[in-house]
This record gives structure tokens, sequence and C-alpha cells, in this order.
């Protein structure tokens, strides 16, 4: 046991053990939201829509709401963040120095999504929460000596032709490391800064002996064919043969649930996954406590949150929100429902609709899984599987047929006779009976959500699977640029994507 990990383990006990939060939520939020409103009052913004005046109101949520209207990417950026990348205090003081690019899993084209410094100060400050929250993990003293591997983006950012950088959000925080990270960060910011992903994992894997890796972050399709490919390289049967420190895997992007056997297969002793909610839009939540994947949301770092209620009251039948819709504040919210989560941020963002569903497991502290995306909604002829049905569908099946399926996707398309089907393709490195499959996952299906059953009784005829490999669908995804480690992968397809993805591995 060495002194310096216990030293240090000790004072992040003491720290944890000193902190104390003696504000609710709902003071925490409103707190929050004043904050925002006095930094943005002097901008084009917060003039156009009177932030000063909100300010003196008696309710100061109930005026934001009445006077600010809800934005998604297209609005928010069409009306004023085009504009920022010209022009100061647009819609937060100042011109950022970044901006994310982000495609998501939805979308053709990338995003532009404005960084500021305070926006980059809150991601650390919730990461420092995070750290703050490990003693209740009581993780062994041998981790706090070891290094971190970061699989990101790349760190080579780009210059636009407006001067500002572009990148994914994952690199421009890595382009933003102080030196002194270079202690423990790895795989350091040169290789980080490859930007072919192929050999960027290729010299990850030359130089993982030289190092002492206690825990990774990133996204776990990306993380776990790094870790692959660093088991092969090195001719091990199993991570920790070159790695036995590592102890943590902070996953998020995308569920982990499907990747939990894999992860399992290549490890000589368990791992303890913690899950975070990292988007381009902020740094949300993260677990704070074993024995769950449930995620604390991070309060009062520069977030102010709203919540849509994912049903009638909030979203259409395709999961498009309502002309008025239903809103909560974190006051209002209740367990077990789903929410389309809207955010205010020290980045310039207001009312802003992520695209997120996220259901609350706990009130006291809130605590929240994301449950998939309001476009990964399959409803065409109102099955209604939000994307944790069809997650847990999936989990199932797999389950049932003794297989491991890591990805998926799900498109309605028309078949020869011109009615609707459900075509699936489910990637795994097992041999898959399709028709079985497919079976199996329609039973689950109806047995799960009525209004699938319902559904599959009237105008949706049938269901389809087809079952490929990962490197079919890894080059798949690269056919489209979207290989790398902070790529997410799309569940929900319209039928026009399916086809080429059908053509695709046709000719694979």
């Amino acid at each position: 046991m060495s002194l310096f990990g216990t030293l240090v383990k000790g004072g992040i006990k003491l720290n944890h053990a000193l902190s104390f939060d003696n504000e609710n939520a709902a003071e925490q939020q409103e707190k929050q939201l004043r904050l925002l409103l006095k930094k943005a009052k002097d901008t084009a913004f917060g003039k156009y829509y009177g932030f000063a005046e909100m300010l003196k109101a008696d309710d100061v949520i109930k005026a934001f709401q009445a006077e600010v209207p809800l934005f998604d990417y297209h609005q928010m950026h069409e009306a004023w963040w085009q504009k920022q990348q010209e022009h100061p205090d647009i819609s937060w003081p100042g011109k950022p120095e970044f901006f994310a690019l982000s495609s998501g899993t939805t979308g053709k084209s990338s995003k532009r999504i404005p960084i500021t410094d305070e926006f980059l100060q809150s991601m650390k400050d919730v990461g420092t929460s995070l750290i703050k929250s490990i003693p209740e993990f009581d993780f062994p003293e041998e981790l706090f000596e070891s290094e971190v591997l970061m699989l990101s983006s790349s760190a080579n950012l780009s210059k636009n032709e407006s001067g500002h950088l572009e990148g994914e959000i994952s690199g421009i925080n890595v382009s933003n490391f102080p030196g002194w990270y270079d202690v423990f960060y790895r795989p350091g910011k040169e290789i980080a800064s490859i930007t072919d992903w192929d050999e960027r994992v290729q010299r990850i894997a030359e130089e993982a002996p030289n190092w002492n890796i206690g825990a990774i972050a990133g996204i776990p399709s990306w993380v776990l064919l790094m870790l692959q490919k660093v088991i092969e390289h090195n001719d091990l049967k199993n991570i920790h043969e070159i790695w036995p420190n590592l102890t943590v895997y902070a996953s998020g992007g995308v569920a982990f649930e499907t990747y939990r056997k894999d992860f399992e297969a290549i490890s000589g002793k368990p791992i303890t996954i913690i899950d975070t909610y990292l988007a381009s839009e902020g740094f949300f939540s993260y677990t704070a406590h074993p024995n769950t994947m449930d995620m604390r949301l991070a309060l009062e770092h520069g977030y102010f949150y709203e919540f849509i209620p994912f049903d009638e009251r909030g979203v259409d039948e395709h999961g498009g929100l309502l002309e008025n819709p239903v809103i909560h504040t974190i006051s209002e919210v209740e367990l077990d429902q789903e929410y389309v989560l809207i955010v205010s941020t020290c980045a310039g963002a207001w009312r802003y609709q992520i695209g997120d569903v996220v259901k609350f497991t706990n009130l006291e502290p809130h605590e929240i899984k994301i449950t998939g995306r309001t476009k990964f909604f399959l409803n065409v002829v109102g099955s209604q599987l939000s994307e944790e049905k069809m997650d847990d569908a999936i989990l199932e099946v797999s389950k049932a047929l003794d297989i491991t399926v890591n990805e998926y996707s799900v498109a309605a398309i028309k078949n020869e006779e011109g009615e609707y089907i459900h075509q699936w393709v489910v990637v795994s490195e097992m041999e898959i009976d399709e028709n079985a499959f497919a079976e199996k996952l329609d039973d689950s299906l109806k047995e799960a959500n009525k209004n699938y059953g319902v559904a599959r009784s009237k105008a949706l005829k049938g269901i389809r699977v087809k079952g490929i490999g990962k490197e079919t669908y890894h080059n798949f995804l690269a056919k489209g640029k979207k290989k790398g480690g902070q790529v997410k992968t799309p569940k929900v397809m319209n039928e026009e994507r399916m086809k080429g993805f059908l053509e695709f591995i046709q000719t694979a």
C-alpha cells in the first residue's frame, strides 16, 4: 500500500466529510437562474427578453417562462448563435472562443454550439463534484496513484472562417487541460490530437505497457474497441494483465447495459461502472454512489432545468413538443415519469431542448437515468416504442438466446406489398438466428407495450431482423464519417436511411 495513494484517498474523504449543502433543490435552481439572468441581462438576448425586469419579479421563474420561448437548435442557431460567431454579447457576454460540433445521433449536419469560459469551468466543477463522491465507492489506494485514460474525440481542433476553434466537446475539453494534467492524463495531448481513429487506437495499444491505468472514460462502443485492440496488440488474455489497477470506468453517451457482458469478458476482475451525462450542452449528472447506474443531477453549476412530460401533456405522436406543453421545475417532478429535458446554461443556451428524455429514479437527492432521445421514438403506425423499451427488449431477447447484442438500428419501412413493418438490424459477433430473434423480439415488445400490441394487430404487419457483425457496422459508420471516440450511433432511422443501410450490408 502506497503512502501517496493513502494520503490522496484520505484527502478526498476529508473534503467529502466537510462538504455541507443546506439549500434544497428548488432554492439551488432559482439561485442558478438568477445568476444566469444577471450575467446575461446586457446581452442582445437578455435585452430582447427583458432579463433585467425579470430579476425584479416576485417569481423570477414564472417571469422567465412567460417571456422566453422554448428553442430547439435550429431556432437558437438561426436567431442568435450564428451571430455570435461575428459579434460579441449575443446570448452570453463576450464572444466564445470555441464552438462544439455535434451531430449527436440525430440530424444530418453538425450543430455548432457555443462554448464559453464559464461553461468550461462549469464542466470542471461538475467533475470536481464527481470526485468528491468517490469516498462513497471505497476504491483501493492504488487507484489514487494511477493514471486516467480518456478516450475523446480528436483534440486537434480546426479554425472556422470566423476564427473560432471547432471540435467535439471532448476534444475541446482535452485541448484545455492545464499542463499539470500530463502527470496523470493518458493518452496525452499528442496522441489525442491524432485525427485518424485507427491510428490513434494503434498508438494507444503500442504505449499501453508504459502506462498504469486505473480509470477509463469514454463512450462504451469505442472504449470496448480500444481495449480489444490493446489486448490483441499485446497478446493478452484480459486487460488487467497489462493494467492491474484498472478499477473504474466512467461511461457516457449511450446506455451501457448492452455492453456489460463484453466488458466482463475482457476483464480479469470486476470494474466499477460510473455513468455520466456529459453532452455538448453541459455536464448534467453523474453516478454518485455504488451499485447503481442512476445519476445525480448537477443543480448548482450554471444550469437551470425544466421538464416537459414525455406523454400527451407535452409531446405529439412523433415525440415533438406541443405548442403549449405542460412544463415542470425541479420541485414539481415525479418519480418514474419520463420528461423531455430543457436547459438554460452559462454558454448562452436558453430554454433549450437538447433532445434527451430522462426519468427520475430518486428525488432526495435528485437522480435520473436517460431513457432515450425524443427522435428515437418509433411511432409511424402507433407502436409508441421509446428507446428504453427497445433497449429492454433487446436485452431480454439476447439473454434468452444466450447472445450479446451491443448495437441495433430500427426503422418502420414498407414491405413488398406496401405494408408497414419494423426492420431491425442487430449487431453481434455471434451467429444470430434471425427468425427466432424476430419472434422473441416481437413477443417481448407486445408484452411490454400494449400500444405496440395494438399496432401489430392492425397497421404494423410484421417484424424483420438482419444480423451483422461489428466490422460491417463500423464500416457503415465510417462511410458516413461517423467513426471515433465520441461518436454515438443511430438507433431509430427513417425509411430512406434504413434502405441505404440494408443495401450497404448486401454489398459488404
